[in-house]
Order: C-alpha cells, then sequence, then structure tokens
C-alpha cells in the first residue's frame, strides 16, 4: 500500500455516529493526520451547509466534496474548485416524478438545500432515522412551493432528492428513473433516491481533486457505509467500508473497519495512515 496523502470521509453511518456526532477520539485522530500533513475531506451527499458546523470550522479541514461530488470546494479560498450541476430541465422532470408519490422533494443551489414548508413540518415522516429530523430542521430553507422555487430560479442545481414515506414507491421511482441516462441516482438512505448530473460520484470527485493538488490515485483513502459511496471506494488506492455498511459496499472495499459507534473511521486512519 502506498503512503496516504488525502482522505476522504463520508458522514452519515462513517464519521458520524448513529446520533450524528464525532467522538473526541475521532477528532483526535483527525487533528493528527491533519497534523502529519494528509489531506483530510468531508466526501458527503449532504450540501455543504449541512456539514457539521465543528468539522466546518475544523482547522486545517480545507477542502469539502458535497453534493455527491457535484461541488467540491477550498473552504479557505471560498472557491469551487469542482462543479458539475444537475441542469435545470432533469432536476424539474425528477420532481416531477417524485411528485407521483407521497414524497419529500429537495432542490440544492450553491450549497443550501431547499424543501416545501408544509413538508419539513412533516419530516418524521419521511426522515425514518430520528437522528435526522433536528439536522433537517436546521440545515434546509423552506419555501412555499418547490416547484415554483426551481421554477423561479431557472438554474442548474447542485442535486435533487426525494425521501419517501413508503419503499414500495421508491422503489417504483427508481425503476422509473433508472431509465434516464441523464441523470445519476444513488440511495444513501434505504428509503431516499439522491440525483445528481449523469457521471457525477464521489469517486470522480476524490480523484480529480487529487489531481489538482498532485496525489495520485494510489495515495488516496477513502471511508464509507452507503449505495453513494461505492464509486468513491472502487475508485481510490485504499477503500475502507465501515462494520455497519450494507454488503455491496463491503464487496468493493480493500478494508472493513469497525462500526460508526466504534470509531472505525479513526482506528482505520490510526492503523493505516499514522
Amino acid at each position: 500500500m502506498c503512503q496516504i496523502k488525502m482522505i476522504g470521509l463520508d458522514l452519515d453511518g462513517t464519521l458520524l455516529t448513529t446520533k450524528k456526532e464525532v467522538t473526541d477520539y475521532s477528532k483526535s485522530i483527525l487533528r493528527k493526520a491533519i497534523d502529519k500533513g494528509i489531506i483530510v475531506l468531508v466526501a458527503t451527499g449532504r450540501p455543504y451547509i449541512g456539514i457539521p458546523e465543528e468539522l466546518r470550522n475544523m482547522e486545517g479541514l480545507r477542502f469539502a466534496l458535497t453534493s455527491n461530488g457535484a461541488r467540491v470546494l477550498d473552504t479557505v479560498r471560498g472557491e469551487v474548485l469542482i462543479e458539475k450541476l444537475l441542469p435545470w430541465e432533469d432536476a424539474v422532470r425528477t420532481l416531477n416524478v417524485f411528485k407521483k408519490y407521497d414524497t419529500l422533494r429537495e432542490i440544492y443551489y450553491d450549497g443550501q438545500g431547499y424543501v416545501d414548508e408544509a413538508k419539513m413540518k412533516e419530516v418524521s415522516k419521511y426522515h425514518h432515522n430520528p437522528h435526522m429530523w433536528e439536522y433537517f430542521k436546521k440545515s434546509r430553507f423552506a419555501v412555499p412551493d418547490i416547484m415554483e422555487k426551481a421554477k423561479r430560479e431557472q438554474r442548474d442545481m447542485d442535486k435533487v432528492q426525494g425521501l419517501f414515506a413508503d419503499l414500495e414507491e421508491r422503489e417504483l421511482a427508481w425503476q422509473e428513473l433508472t431509465q434516464d441516462h441523464r441523470i445519476e441516482l444513488v440511495g444513501s438512505l434505504k428509503y431516499n433516491i439522491e440525483v445528481n448530473a449523469a457521471g457525477v460520484n464521489k469517486g470522480t470527485g476524490l480523484i480529480k481533486l487529487g489531481e489538482m493538488l498532485g496525489i495520485r490515485r494510489e495515495e488516496i483513502m477513502a471511508c464509507g457505509d452507503g449505495d453513494n459511496d461505492i464509486a468513491m471506494l472502487r475508485e481510490v488506492g485504499f477503500g475502507v467500508a465501515m462494520e455497519n455498511a450494507e454488503d455491496n459496499v463491503k464487496a468493493v472495499a480493500d478494508y472493513i473497519t469497525g462500526n460508526n459507534d466504534e470509531n472505525g473511521v479513526a482506528k482505520a486512519i490510526e492503523q493505516f495512515v499514522l
């Protein structure tokens, strides 16, 4: 294994505990890696504003891969380094598919998520994990009508997401959307569908950032647990799946670490990097 020079970390189910917290132990290990000169960054499906404040403000955590790689940021310079947005027409078409079902629909612009005000009040119906409710309310901006917002903006988006009250309806929507080759689908949660522009994924974003920084694929490590992490773990030199990861994620990993409630990320970094 090559010397690791960059580490991409998924958040939910990976770096964050079930309660959506970063343990003190994990923070101390991240600090040691950063102090050693390793580029450490969040690689998440969340918009930038959805990254926990303690991570956004952590000294040395300079880069952020957000919305599954649609936007990669240099947070120190305030620059967007990589951007591949979902075309407006594709986003509207996707939203209309979601509208057929009992869904909470979200659109993302410039690192901020927007949601229907009425659906925001019913978040417990659509986010099946209670630990996501407070995060969702704090990180989304409520608007009277999500489609009116999209039509008024009439510009390309970071990402579109649908949260489904019924898992059978999610499967029907997934089958319909997979026929559209102009978009990229992932489901980081069992009850959601995330839609990006075709070709967008965490792996592509992480490798491209590495190239910009003079870091080879073989020198990049990544940790993840969900469907939207598969491309990332497959693409990098050393892919680490969490013990709590889905089987298809574990299948592409080079190593399986402990679960997200047992500092699995920190232990992997300590073992293979520090």
